[in-house]
């Protein structure tokens, strides 16, 4: 009776349930202890790599910041008798000697077919001085050595090879596009003088397109091909590369010569061009 009374007074899921133990179990898991933090070590790294590349910016900057922030550099000098600029000059000359595309076309297979001269080294003070490109624009930082001219012997074509200084800009660190006209003009009247039957021309037409623009401070080549020669007219093409090939200007002339150059004293012009003295025939006792 009893027992049934108990049974009564507690429901029946609480009878069923089983006993837990109110003693607490043990967890099982095991917490490592935190190592130092590696924020330091990327926080070094970091700023080693952007000094790295600030450093090689500044050294070796991207083409388009030398358009936006050019270096600075100082006036060309006024004495050119000074030693600081007779030491420039030859180590320019110095390196425009040893250019390596210089090097390799005067040892190239056709190099007996060629003939190399300097323009405008025996051209007279008294003349010289009122040059553009020989007097105005000749000294360091501009045009500071004459050219080196590489020519074929049959004058079909040209290479001349150029420094162009930091003072020759339009835009800041970028060669004026008048300059690199004025160069084609002469390189190219130089071809199409030795080319026409007088030995004297004057432009007609002068049409340039450029490519890409000109950093100052460096070597260039300048290469000229006759095209067409008809009577008192010649038609001939060249380009402006740089040492490594690629093309800055492309040009195109005619040259006429004048009706009066018969009359004209070609001499000084053909020495200032350093144009290849004739080799006189051989008498008849040589030829024996």
């Amino acid at each position: 009776m009893l027992l049934k009374r108990l049974q009564a007074r507690f429901p029946t899921n609480f009878r069923s349930r089983p006993f837990i133990s109110p003693t607490f179990t043990r967890r099982l898991t095991t917490e490592t202890q935190a190592g130092p933090s590696r924020r330091p070590h990327f926080l070094f790294t970091g700023i080693v790599a952007g000094l790295g590349l600030y450093l090689g910016g500044a050294i070796y900057p991207p083409q388009e910041l030398v358009f936006l922030y050019p270096r600075h550099a100082p006036a060309p000098p006024s004495d050119l008798t000074s030693p600081d600029v007779i030491a420039y000059t030859e180590s320019l000359e110095q390196q425009l000697q040893n250019l390596p595309l210089l090097q390799k076309v005067r040892k190239a297979e056709d190099a007996d077919e060629w003939y190399e001269t300097r323009p405008y080294t025996n051209f007279p003070e008294d003349r010289r001085v009122n040059h553009l490109t020989s007097g105005a624009l000749r000294g360091p930082g501009k045009l500071a050595l004459p050219p080196v001219v590489r020519a074929k012997r049959d004058e079909s074509e040209a290479w001349i090879f150029v420094h162009l200084g930091r003072s020759l800009c339009g835009h800041d660190g970028i060669i004026h596009g008048g300059l690199l006209a004025t160069l084609l003009d002469e390189c190219l009247g130089r071809l199409a003088i030795v080319n026409l039957p007088e030995k004297v021309g004057v432009t007609a037409t002068l049409s340039l397109t450029y490519k890409a623009p000109t950093i100052a401070d460096q070597f260039v080549v300048i290469k000229t091909s006759l095209q067409k020669l008809e009577g008192r007219k010649i038609n001939v093409t060249g380009r402006i590369e740089d040492l490594e090939g690629k093309i800055l200007v492309e040009a195109s002339a005619l040259f006429v010569q004048p009706k009066y150059s018969g009359l004209l004293n070609k001499r000084p012009l053909h020495e200032a061009l350093g144009m290849p003295t004739p080799i006189p025939p051989l008498s008849d006792a040589e030829n024996l």
